[in-house]
């Protein structure tokens, strides 16, 4: 199993990426939610095979996932060959996780992913699980 780690540029927060997937939604309904990018994953096999998510880091913390469930090769507006994410409809929030920044997007092993916040229980801020973590009790 594979997943892959993308930062969310722009993004100020959980609730300001939910209004942005909603208003894309409002204008766009009949196309899935979708990231396009320069590089086909080599491993795209793998990531759909065994249900890979792409990770949302947001302010340096990843906070979100999104099942990916197609990528597909498409072409940019000049003709370009670049590939389209496709992801479920839902966001799935995660323990947050500090992520140092990088470009693109970079594959994200199943073992240094964070595990999906239940609906029960609440997430502490980032910092004090940064923190937390750094002491080996997260």
């Amino acid at each position: 199993m594979i997943h892959l780690v993308k930062l969310a540029v722009g993004v100020d927060s959980v609730e300001h990426m939910i209004a942005s997937r909603r208003r894309r939604r409002r204008l766009h309904p009949q196309t899935p939610p979708r990231f396009v990018t320069r590089n086909m994953p080599r491993r795209a096999d793998e990531i759909l095979a065994s249900g890979g998510s792409l990770y949302w880091v947001i302010k340096g913390v990843i906070r979100l996932r999104q099942l990916i469930t197609a990528i597909e090769p498409v072409q940019d507006h000049n003709g370009r060959r670049c590939c389209a994410l496709i992801f479920e409809d839902k966001l799935v929030a995660t323990w947050p996780m500090p992520h140092r920044p990088f470009q693109g997007w970079r594959y994200l092993p199943p073992d240094r992913a964070p595990p999906d916040l239940a609906a029960n229980s609440a997430a502490p801020p980032p910092e004090m699980a940064a923190e937390l973590r750094a002491l080996g009790l997260l």
